[in-house]
């Protein structure tokens, strides 16, 4: 039998490691204890024709996680300042934001889990959401640990100040979301169309696109020339355009914001089959205009692959309705959606129990 190709063995999406038990290794392994899969292994997700009515998350419930994910380690990191008088040194919060950014984004893969499999996957009378692959088990791991590490610590080495406590948060907070969210776009919406558009750029782009049904894992499955982009490069001028514009960004705000950013970034690679669109400050105005994000818009834009992709903003439809590149719903339009059935999400989810 002749060996396969290299090329073809990289690019392989077979996964079959989580029901074989065979070849475990440590991120492996950590990806079992941690419970970090995508799907249920005892129970099948529901599925529903693309016809069926589907649900949606009311915008309020979105802030609500956001904020409470967000709020938290500020609330305990203002504690740590009223019991022992000084605040936190760089290495510490570097740390400690670290660890929270890991548990709040382990803690959005259970509540997107959950609502697969209740409400099941856009897409999913046809095709099943994909898996980690066999062969990219640990660059999936070592993907989302710099994400969740490298980004606290970009926040930490420009904006932490020993001087500001949590307290310190700036009223400006509430524009800042929206902008930011808004700014990163427009950023990410420019070397995204770029890579699809210009051969030579393709290339770094094309292992991301190897998935057409992603899952949270999968958000950063991509070589590691768009990982830098997408984890350091954009965020950063993002930040510096905020500055330029007269925002204070201070950590505090940055880390907000930030946490607004996962929260779309996770759930726009999830295939939930739910009506949501991203929490922010500006929803408003892009309800007003049309140009609000919705999951099935990257779900459709991942289906798509190259040449014929649209939907190249993943915060907002602000920009691809600027430039003209929306690409047409199929799940998520009027007559589809119940209104008239809000889902709110469950509030804690046990990383022991087996699913």
């Amino acid at each position: 039998m002749g060996q396969i190709p290299h090329q073809v063995y990289k690019d392989s999406m077979k996964s079959t490691w989580r029901d074989t038990g065979k070849g475990w290794s440590l991120p492996h392994w950590v990806m079992e204890i941690a419970n970090l899969h995508p799907t249920r292994s005892a129970q099948k997700p529901a599925v529903h024709a693309k016809t069926d009515k589907m649900g949606y998350l009311p915008e309020l419930q979105g802030h609500i996680w956001v904020l409470a994910h967000a709020l938290w380690p500020l609330v305990v990191h203002q504690a740590f300042i009223w019991v022992f008088g000084g605040n936190l040194n760089v290495p510490a919060a570097f740390i400690w934001y670290t660890i929270a950014y890991h548990v709040n984004a382990i803690h959005e893969l259970y509540l997107l889990r959950h609502l697969g499999t209740v409400h099941g996957f856009l897409d999913g009378d046809k095709h099943d959401r994909d898996q980690v692959p066999d062969v990219s088990v640990r660059k999936v791991m070592d993907s989302l640990t710099a994400t969740a590490t490298y980004r606290p610590l970009f926040t930490v080495m420009f904006a932490y100040r020993t001087s500001q406590a949590p307290l310190t948060l700036s009223p400006w907070i509430i524009a800042e979301v929206g902008m930011y969210g808004l700014i990163l776009d427009f950023w990410f919406y420019w070397y995204h169309r770029c890579m699809h558009e210009f051969d030579g750029l393709w290339k770094f782009h094309r292992t991301h696109h190897l998935t057409k049904h992603p899952t949270p894992l999968l958000s950063l499955y991509a070589d590691w020339e768009q990982e830098i982009f997408d984890v350091a490069v954009v965020p950063l001028l993002t930040y510096g355009s905020m500055k330029l514009m007269g925002f204070p960004m201070g950590f505090y705000d940055w880390w907000i914001c930030h946490q607004y950013i996962v929260f779309t970034e996770l759930w726009g690679h999830s295939g939930v089959r739910l009506w949501v669109t991203p929490p922010s400050t500006n929803a408003w105005f892009l309800n007003l205009i049309g140009a609000e994000l919705c999951t099935e818009d990257h779900d459709l834009h991942h289906r798509q692959g190259w040449r014929s992709s649209a939907n190249y903003g993943k915060q907002t439809r602000f920009w691809d309705k600027l430039f003209n590149t929306c690409g047409k719903r199929i799940e998520s339009i009027e007559n589809v959606v119940d209104w008239q059935q809000p889902v709110y999400p469950k509030w804690v989810y046990n990383v022991l129990k087996r699913e």
